[in-house]
């Protein structure tokens, strides 16, 4: 029906250039298709055009909101519909999820930092008839809200929350989209900021700051390291000299290091009573 209403223009204008170029000879061609067809033969084709058009199938994504006379009477969908050609006028609403993706906006932060920032929201309709009713087109007015939201938004975070916090401005975005897009039957199910732009030199200085930290971490951890190596030497000689015959063992474990590497070098083990031995004789004679 509709491509038949686009195309009747174009057939009224076929129409008046054949009554123009055939003169009064045309009005006697179609009383000749008068005589040939009956009137019962009329009124079934006129049935069937009328069926034709009162017929609409609607798919399970889509809802028919009908409009009668210029006044809405609801939705109808999904399957097959009846209207009343002529009277009836139906506007098809797709119920998928639709993807809108949020142009890039200049945004100045709460600590003063210019950044770019794009961001796509996730939405559907909820409710055929607000969304033909009370807004002149859906898809653009949630595609404003959304710009203005996002700037305002995020111009109220500082920089690291930015960054740092997405998840956060996220919900955030969500509710307040959603709040204002509620009248119009549309429901916002998700924002995600996409892309954050900064300039070079602020990456530059984050670049800078973030090999700063490290370091500090890396020395932090050498101290750490150096500190529990202490510790832990402290423990062994405690052990050492509590036992005499541990040395002993480690003086032999030391050895049979040393004698497995194929070296050159000549081992001679020195007893360390030996030592002790000369030192407490020493000790003596000074005495």
């Amino acid at each position: 029906m509709r491509g038949f209403l686009e195309a009747l223009p174009f057939l009224i204008f076929v129409a008046v250039f054949l009554a123009a170029v055939m003169g009064g000879n045309l009005f006697k061609y179609i009383g000749g298709l008068t005589m040939v067809f009956s009137p019962i033969i009329v009124l079934i084709i006129l049935g069937l055009i009328f069926l034709f058009a009162a017929i609409k199938i609607i798919p399970e994504y889509e809802r028919a909101v009908v409009f009668r006379l210029g006044r809405m009477i609801g939705f109808k969908g999904p399957g097959l519909i009846f209207i009343i050609p002529i009277i009836d006028r139906i506007v098809r609403v797709s119920l998928r999820t639709v993807t809108l993706d949020v142009p890039t906006q200049d945004i100045i932060t709460k600590d003063n930092v210019s950044v770019q920032v794009d961001a796509v929201v996730y939405f559907r309709v909820v409710d055929p008839s607000k969304a033909i009713v009370e807004v002149e087109d859906y898809l653009y007015a949630t595609s404003q809200i959304a710009q203005t939201t996002l700037r305002s938004v995020c111009g109220e975070a500082e920089l690291d929350e930015l960054l740092s916090h997405r998840e956060k401005i996220n919900i955030k975005l969500q509710e307040i989209i959603d709040r204002q897009t509620d009248p119009w039957g549309v429901k916002v199910t998700a924002v995600e900021l996409k892309k954050i732009d900064l300039p070079d030199d602020l990456r530059k200085a984050i670049a800078r700051q973030a090999e700063a930290e490290r370091e500090r971490r890396a020395k932090i951890i050498s101290a750490e390291a150096e500190f529990q190596a202490a510790q832990k030497l402290l423990e062994a000689a405690k052990i050492l000299a509590s036992e005499p015959i541990a040395i002993q063992l480690r003086y032999l474990e030391t050895l049979h290091t040393i004698g497995l590497q194929n070296t050159k070098t000549v081992i001679f083990p020195f007893p360390l009573d030996l030592i002790e031995l000369v030192g407490k004789k020493e000790g003596k004679k000074s005495s």
